[in-house]
């Protein structure tokens, strides 16, 4: 046991503590030490000063590689103090209420300091050697990631730097020590004040005299002259073990200023606000964690609070918006706390409304990042704040707010009131915003489906501002909001427009497209800037094309004439103008104008670069096609997913188009030499599926129309419907489209008429009659469809035939060539090419001829060497032509020489 109180060992601790629990306690004043023994100083610590010290060692440890800059070994320092903070994180949170102590923010602060110090000096950095420039980077890489954590913290250290700092660092030592300065005996028991001796009996030791006392060593006298056997006795019943006797207790007065410091430290990190729901009695209160900086005093207590008392507070706030210290949660906060104190003192309306507006802007500010969004809590906030200030300013129509009223002719205090602000640009950069936030969400999270139904109360604010500026506005501004209304809402179907149209409800009842034709028609008319009409009349035909307003879409298009100048229009309108015209060609094909719908969508597609045109994505880089900069500016223009249009409806869509046209005209003119491409998108597909060797059953969209195509060039009607219409094509196409069974009806009907002018014409060199109504059986078509078909196409000169009304019969005239006819007529028209390329040639060399003399005839003799036997009777023509054309010129030079003799002799 004596070893126990000696020098036991830690590992002898738990076995200890059981034997003297074990023992008599009246006995414990019969232990003494062995005077051969060595006494060791034995600290008990708890888990708080164990980790402050280990933490401060650290810190010392990293100031001291600071102050020779030993860059690696600062490294490996901060990696240790970060575990070690990591392992403190328990104590903070028990003892600190998850503050950070301000000695470890400050050892931040003065690494993050050293680390730009050293950074900013170039020429020392050059002078570095290698390891401790790479140590550098790596060390100012991993500071830079770990103090985002601790940004508030940091700005508030910053603020107030030396605040607390001498006392802090004493009291993080003494934290750390244990409290060994205050022990009195070498056995690091604490003397108890003489002023508690009436209170406690005491068994504390007596005070060991200097080292120089031989005696001090030799015992220790357990026993106080002041002490009874009584209060000894009662003493030792007081502990319920032996290490509690001897742990060290703290006085009376170093307990209140424990409590003092403590409760010091409460007032400065915990905020408490009371709910006055909840407070009827005066009971319950919300305790909030974390740092709170004490907000300056807003007036003084017997201040008078009048509206320039308050206006100059507003200015003194809104003075430090976008310094570079500036809280700006801080700034918000003031102003919500000035708004209420203006309330309180009825103030007047258009002061509440100036300093909503300010709030306003302090809520766009807080956000640096102009293309990152706004966080969720101020998103909120915004919407409420806006919300309000304008009902305030629509129940009060004597406030004016416009950004032409200046600051000095400002009036708040008497009517008409006049304020400095603009409504319309908040308005504008709040669904700027909005647009954001979507674009930030994952499009088929449950989150964006949340923020979008943010739009509502977005809508009802621009609805707000729309009201206020009919009342009191300009027609500039007013353009302005009616186009943020229609972007809105021009992507919207509604389907009550159709139930309109077909009867289904009253015809006064107002539809969209109403709305839609009251707002565009005001600003074709009021608009003096060309982007917002050009972009009202895009919205406004993509409106009627959705609705199936095809010739009223159709019409608008051609009267505006967009498509001559649309290329200098700024990148967002020409992604408006794609859009439209995407959407036009679904109509179109709706509407059964199979030629339309193409040509709205070729230009469209032929790019191959759809997704991009229509602002839904980016395709990957080829070749570094896009830099840094330039991918972060498309991304920024992209569409929020609920815009989009389905790029794999739009292409089917083409490539269907494209089928109906292509394959009769490729049937009608299978030789002719100079056939044109009506789609070369579909042109390629077709090729690149009949150079494979084996061809599979269709699985993608591209698939099945190709091999719709192929049973179409042969007539086959059902094989062609069957592709293009089944299950799996309903799935990923046709059920998208509004009345999709329709839509389907009128693919079968025009693959019918189509497959059966591709059959007349394949097939038409065969017969010498055909029946119409063998044709009708056939396609499944009325004999009087098939008679119009037949008779355009005799019209248009497409079928050399005649009908006989009598039998319905197609009587043909076999003024088509065969195929060898064919070919031949081809073999004619290459050669007459040949000859005229020719004829060119000789036409600007025919000088050179007569210079040459019998040059010509050499240069023939070798052309028929190395003549191809093939072409041998047409070269020889070709011969005869230019040996004529040689003697005509010979024999004018001859009659020229005779006549310049003639006129010699004479």
């Amino acid at each position: 046991m004596s070893r126990f109180f000696a020098n036991g060992s830690d590992s002898e601790s738990e076995s200890s503590e059981e034997e003297v629990q074990a023992t008599n306690f009246n006995k414990a004043s019969a232990f003494q030490f062995s005077d051969d023994e060595e006494e060791v100083k034995r600290v008990v610590r708890s888990t708080k000063e164990k980790r402050y010290e280990n933490l401060t060692n650290i810190i010392k440890t990293i100031r001291n590689h600071k102050k020779i800059k030993d860059i690696p070994n600062t490294l490996s320092s901060f990696e240790d103090l970060t575990k070690a903070y990591t392992k403190a994180l328990p104590v903070i949170s028990k003892e600190e209420n998850g503050i950070t102590p301000r000695f470890y923010i400050r050892c931040l602060a003065e690494l993050e300091d050293f680390i730009n110090e050293v950074w900013e000096d170039r020429e020392g950095r050059k002078n570095l050697s290698k390891n401790n420039s790479k140590s550098l980077g790596t060390l100012r890489q991993k500071v830079r990631k770990y103090i985002k954590d601790f940004e508030d913290d940091l700005s508030r250290f910053r603020e107030a730097p030396d605040q607390e700092s001498e006392a802090e660092d004493e009291e993080a030592a003494q934290d750390s020590d244990g409290g060994d300065a205050g022990d009195d005996s070498d056995a690091g028991i604490k003397r108890e004040p003489a002023e508690a001796a009436p209170k406690v009996a005491k068994t504390v030791p007596a005070k060991a005299a200097p080292a120089d006392d031989d005696d001090s060593d030799d015992s220790i006298d357990w026993d106080s002259d002041s002490e009874t056997e009584t209060e000894s006795s009662d003493d030792e019943n007081q502990y319920q073990n032996m290490r509690e006797r001897f742990l060290k207790r703290t006085t009376e007065k170093e307990e209140k200023d424990d409590d003092k410091r403590k409760d010091k430290r409460k007032e400065q990190k915990i905020k408490i606000r009371k709910r006055p729901e909840d407070d009827e009695d005066g009971e319950w209160e919300t305790v909030v964690k974390g740092h709170v900086v004490e907000k300056p005093k807003m007036f003084e207590k017997d201040a008078e609070i009048d509206i320039p008392l308050v206006l100059a507070k507003l200015v003194e706030i809104m003075s430090a918006r976008g310094k570079k210290r500036t809280d700006r949660r801080l700034q918000i906060d003031l102003l919500f706390e000035l708004r209420d104190i203006s309330d309180q003192h009825n103030l007047g309306t258009a002061v509440s409304v100036k300093i909503h507006f300010n709030i306003i802007s302090a809520i766009f500010d807080y956000n640096q990042k102009i293309s990152e969004p706004m966080k969720l809590e101020h998103w909120a906030l915004l919407l409420e704040v806006m919300q309000s200030m304008l009902k305030l300013l629509l129940v009060n129509p004597d406030i004016h707010m416009s950004e032409s009223v200046a600051e000095e002719h400002e009036e708040l205090a008497t009517s008409p009131f006049y304020v400095r602000g603009c409504p319309l640009a908040a308005v504008e950069r709040l669904d700027d915003e909005f647009t954001k936030l979507l674009k930030e969400c994952d499009p088929h999270s449950n989150d964006y489906v949340s923020r979008l139904k943010d739009e509502v109360n977005v809508v009802k604010t621009i609805e707000l501002v729309l009201q206020y500026f009919e009342n009191d506005g300009n027609n500039n501004e007013r353009c302005r909001i009616y186009l943020r209304k229609i972007e809105h809402l021009y992507y919207k179907f509604d389907p009550e427009v159709l139930k309109k149209k077909r009867g289904e409800i009253p015809q006064n009842t107002q539809t969209s497209v109403d709305v839609m034709d009251r707002l565009c028609k005001f600003i074709y008319a009021k608009d003096d800037t060309d982007r917002i009409r050009t972009r009202a009349i895009l919205a406004h035909i993509y409106h009627h094309a959705m609705h199936d307003n095809w010739f009223q879409a159709r019409d608008l298009v051609l009267m505006s004439h967009l498509q001559d100048n649309i290329d200098a229009a700024d990148p967002a309108t020409r992604i408006l103008y794609n859009r439209m015209m995407a959407n036009l060609g679904l109509c179109a094909f709706r509407q059964e104008n199979i030629k339309d719908a193409h040509h709205c969508l070729v230009d469209l597609m032929v790019t191959g670069k759809p997704k991009e045109l229509l602002a839904q994505g980016l395709l990957p880089q080829r070749q570094h096609e896009r830099s840094a900069e330039q991918e972060k500016i498309e991304k920024q223009r992209q569409m929020p997913f609920h815009m989009h249009i389905n790029l794999e409806l739009l292409e089917c869509v083409y490539l269907v188009s494209a089928m109906l046209l292509e394959i009769p005209y490729i049937a009608a003119h299978e030789f002719d030499a100079r056939r044109r491409m009506i789609s070369k998108t579909f042109y390629q597909q077709l090729r690149s599926s009949e150079r494979q060797s084996l061809v599979g059953p269709p699985e993608s969209m591209r698939e099945h129309v190709v091999a719709a195509a192929k049973a179409m060039r042969c007539g086959n009607w059902q094989a062609c419907a069957n592709f293009i219409v089944n299950k799996k094509m309903n799935t990923k196409v046709w059920d998208l489209f509004y009345e999709s069974d329709r839509v389907r009806e009128m693919l079968t009907k025009f693959i019918k008429e189509e497959s059966l002018r591709t059959y007349l014409f394949t097939y038409s060199n065969v017969y010498t009659s055909i029946s119409i109504p063998s044709l009708a059986q056939m396609y499944e078509l009325p004999v009087q469809k098939v008679h119009s078909i037949i008779s355009k196409m005799i019209i248009n000169e497409e079928l050399m035939a005649s009908l006989d009304d009598p039998t319905e019969t197609v009587v043909m005239h076999r003024s088509e060539p065969s195929r060898l006819q064919a070919l031949a007529m081809q073999f004619v028209d290459k050669v007459t090419n040949l000859v005229d390329v020719n004829e060119k040639v000789f036409d600007m060399k025919q000088g050179n001829f007569f210079q040459r003399g019998n040059m010509g005839n050499r240069g023939d003799r070798g052309y028929n060497r190395n003549q191809d036997g093939n072409w041998g009777g047409q070269l020889r023509d070709i011969k005869r032509i230019r040996g004529q054309r040689i003697q005509r010129g010979r024999k004018h030079q001859q009659q020229q020489q005779q006549q310049v003799q003639t006129i010699d002799e004479e």
